[in-house]
């Protein structure tokens, strides 16, 4: 071990002496740092990964969507499964609808599934809190948990749903009434916006409510693993007749991603001056250790050390703290996302907030999630900000003059 690297770890821990209150500081201030930048990194990294597992568990990676209605809805359900990489398809209609039950109104959105095909696509069955998937039948629904709490409806009771059609025959003085489904189950996703807008039918009801026929609205895909959203749907739209296009889940959710990849960026540089700054506490306990080591200094050059091994002595302990902090921040992150969801819960009960949460958020619970890309980053900032902190202590040291060091006083 180099002389110099040796006394570093000495002037940093001293034998025989309790933590030293200036490194310990110096130490605190990096980790509290990183623990910040990590904890925030994971829970924006958490929305997105979230939403991309919601979205390709409920409704496949890929979405083919028509300008117009797609009549011959069989016929392009063959022509997407026949493109390599794809495993799984089946249509869907999808769109709003009024429904009311015990006197309190809603209005969801209507998705239509194909019993047949959907379980190799989405997998709504871990969703499901009461009852199950195969329950649906034509006269049967499956309610989100929060569209079930505004309408007062429960498991088995009936409720009346309006077709967007009905406008369209009072203006042509027909009649059309409303369909009564059974409520057969509840599901909750765990996104605030997918729980409070969906209900769940067939997709023949849904395919009458909206005077379809044996069209659709769309097809959603699920893929093989290693075959990669964009590849999927380059070799669909090749295919697909004009005015039917493939979209990945991120073209679909482009604008909300956008802003969640922007609001994770800035967060990241806003907090990265709480390590900036932690950097300048190092900084001056150095400079302070530098000004009280003055004949120490001194004492090293004239023993033959040379400008160059003093600078790298004060620029290790540099090293040394920014390493030995950023390694108890990242423990100290990853311990706060652990227990995160007692936290905010707890806070948000307590100022009687969690509605707002939710309805903000869109999240039940807060998500995390750490990209290694995001870890390594945040721990090579905070080592390569703390070390360059020891440059000025070291450039001042490396200056000193044995003689005028050693009359130092």
């Amino acid at each position: 071990m180099p002389w110099y690297f040796y006394l570093a770890l000495k002037q940093l821990f001293p034998t025989g002496r309790k933590f030293p209150f200036f490194t310990a500081i110096s130490v605190m201030g990096v980790a509290l740092g990183v623990g910040v930048l990590v904890i925030v990194t994971s829970v924006m990294g958490g929305f997105g990964y979230e939403l991309r597992r919601m979205i390709v568990q409920t409704d496949g990676e890929v979405q083919v969507k028509s300008r117009a209605i797609m009549d011959d809805a069989p016929g392009m359900l063959r022509t997407v499964r026949a493109i390599p990489g794809v495993v799984g398809a089946t249509p869907y209609v999808a769109g709003p609808v009024m429904v009311l039950a015990n006197g309190h109104p809603a209005f969801p959105m209507f998705r239509g599934l194909d019993l047949e095909t959907v379980e190799g696509v989405a997998n709504l069955g871990r969703f499901i809190r009461i009852g199950r998937l195969q329950d649906l039948d034509d006269d049967a629904v499956i309610l989100s948990t929060e569209v079930a709490q505004q309408l007062g409806a429960t498991p088995g009771d009936s409720i009346e749903i309006y077709s967007p059609l009905l406008i369209e025959k009072l203006k042509s003085d027909e009649i059309f009434l409303p369909r009564r489904f059974k409520v057969v189950g509840l599901f909750e996703i765990g996104h605030q916006h997918l729980d409070s807008t969906t209900i769940y039918g067939t997709i023949r009801a849904a395919q009458e409510l909206y005077g379809l026929g044996q069209g659709a609205h769309g097809i959603n895909v699920r893929l093989q693993p290693g075959v990669t959203e964009d590849e999927a749907v380059v070799r669909l739209n090749r295919v697909l007749p004009p005015g039917t296009q493939a979209f990945s889940w991120m073209q679909s959710w482009e604008s909300f991603l956008w802003v969640l990849n922007l609001e994770k960026t800035i967060n990241f540089f806003l907090l990265l001056f709480i390590v900036i700054i932690a950097a300048f506490s190092v900084m001056s306990s150095l400079l302070i250790s530098v000004v009280r080591k003055t004949r120490e200094i001194g004492l090293l050059g004239a023993l033959g050390a040379k400008p160059r091994e003093v600078a790298l002595c004060f620029c290790v302990q540099a090293f040394i703290i920014g390493t030995t902090g950023t390694a108890i921040g990242v423990g100290l992150g990853f311990g706060v996302l652990a227990i995160r969801n007692h936290l905010v819960h707890g806070i948000a009960g307590f100022l009687n907030r969690e509605d707002t949460l939710k309805q903000f958020y869109q999240f039940t619970n807060l998500p995390a999630h750490t990209e290694l890309s995001d870890l390594v980053f945040t721990v090579v900032a905070a080592i390569v900000i703390s070390t360059l902190a020891g440059l000025l202590p070291a450039w001042r040291a490396a200056r000193l003059k044995p003689v005028e060091a050693l009359r130092s006083e």
